[in-house]
């Protein structure tokens, strides 16, 4: 979105008042619990934090700003408090969650969400007219399909402004904007550092390394905000100009995220990944390069577009030896250092490549194989070695789509 000087005033007070209702929600939230009392219900903040406080001279500039703005400030207040209590009893997937707090004017983004009685709408000229703001500018990036629920206006830390979203889908036409892959296209994964990926059919995908690349022109951006004075102007702008350079990273590495897990999943009928401890290798000093190479982010697309385009998506164990097993004959012949890249099989006398053997181990592991009718059956057993006295069947892995109930 590229709203004009007037048009960003007039934002930057509805940003102001969802924030100043949303932290006036939870600073009555905490007073109440401070006081041993009953939280307020929605519908009394509402009439206390918003019709009420307008009439006040200390929160008339209220008035400024839509009305629907300031009441989805209180529901996303509610939400808060709903997943902070859901994760206290356990009742909600994922890392923990913390108690709601409260917002800045310097937070890196800001948002305000119309709903549909706010009326909104996109005019003729394919621009954005929201209530007490105007007919903003905006760049579209594709057609909308159906009319929009609700939109977020969001501005990000570099000071660009976006337009986002809600729409209903179909799932049933989503599937059929893709051609069906064969029913036996199923692909592995290996997440690596020196590639961003190898595949069990061999093939290789580099890393960007986005960071690294533009670590130099950061490296002078923050060198400049460094020397510049608190509170001045100067500050102000070279404190934008790092915040571009990072957020031009971000884009790049997220482009190419959306492009090869978009690829993927509508080549194949299967696509199974490692369960990689992120945060873990995030403290080691390969830190930086986990960073740069978004791994969370990519495994997070590849499970969403399985689900909503009808592939399966496995994660298999992190604790699985991908890469001691011999992908060939089963033989698992131990642990090897980070800079043994190739290396023969003592059983078999297979050679492998480190990281695509391990992808046809995470494939193997996964137990998928697709049957012609999309069918999910297990792969037979790996055949025992000749020293051990009993065979060793195939690990299962957690399948998402098993979860979703995808067919």
């Amino acid at each position: 979105m590229y709203p004009e000087p007037g048009q960003q005033g007039a934002l930057a007070r509805a940003f102001g008042c969802a924030r100043v209702v949303f932290n006036d929600a939870v600073r009555a939230r905490r007073d109440a619990h401070a006081a041993g009392e009953r939280y307020p219900t929605s519908a009394v903040l509402s009439k206390t934090l918003i019709t009420q406080a307008k009439a006040r001279p200390e929160r008339a500039w209220l008035a400024e700003v839509s009305q629907v703005v300031l009441q989805q400030a209180l529901r996303e207040a509610d939400a808060a408090y709903a997943n902070f209590f859901a994760s206290l009893k356990g009742e909600r997937a994922g890392a923990r969650v913390g108690e709601p707090r409260f917002r800045s004017r310097r937070d890196a983004r800001q948002a305000v969400r119309f709903t549909a009685n706010a009326r909104w709408k996109i005019t003729e000229g394919g621009r954005l007219l929201l209530p007490k703001i105007g007919a903003i500018k905006v760049k579209w990036s594709r057609e909308l399909p159906v009319r929009p629920s609700s939109v977020t206006v969001i501005k990000d830390a570099a000071g660009r402004y976006f337009a986002s979203f809600v729409i209903d889908t179909d799932p049933e036409t989503d599937r059929e904007r893709w051609d069906e892959p064969e029913p036996d296209a199923v692909i592995g994964i290996d997440l690596g550092l020196t590639h961003f990926a190898a595949l069990s059919d061999g093939t290789k995908i580099d890393s960007p390394r986005f960071l690294r690349r533009a670590e130099k022109k950061l490296k002078k951006a923050q060198k400049d905000l460094a020397r510049k004075r608190k509170g001045s102007k100067n500050r102000e702008k070279a404190r934008v100009k790092v915040a571009q350079a990072h957020a031009k990273v971000a884009d790049a590495r997220r482009e190419f995220h959306h492009q090869l897990s978009t690829k993927l999943i509508r080549e194949n009928q299967a696509v199974a990944v490692e369960d990689l401890a992120v945060k873990g290798l995030a403290r080691t000093k390969m830190a930086k390069s986990v960073h740069d190479a978004g791994w969370s982010q990519f495994v997070t697309m590849l499970a969403y577009k399985a689900e909503r385009y009808g592939r399966m998506f496995v994660k298999i164990d992190r604790f699985e030896p991908t890469s001691q097993v011999c992908s060939a004959c089963g033989h698992r012949d131990g642990p090897k250092p980070l800079d043994v890249r190739e290396w023969t099989c003592s059983a078999c006398g297979t050679f492998h490549d480190r990281d695509v053997n391990a992808a046809q181990n995470v494939k193997q592991a996964a137990g998928l194989a697709v049957t012609a009718c999309g069918a999910r059956v297990r792969p037979g057993l790996v055949p025992a070695q000749r020293e051990e006295t009993g065979s060793h069947g195939i690990p299962t892995g957690t399948c998402a789509a098993q979860q979703h109930s995808t067919p």
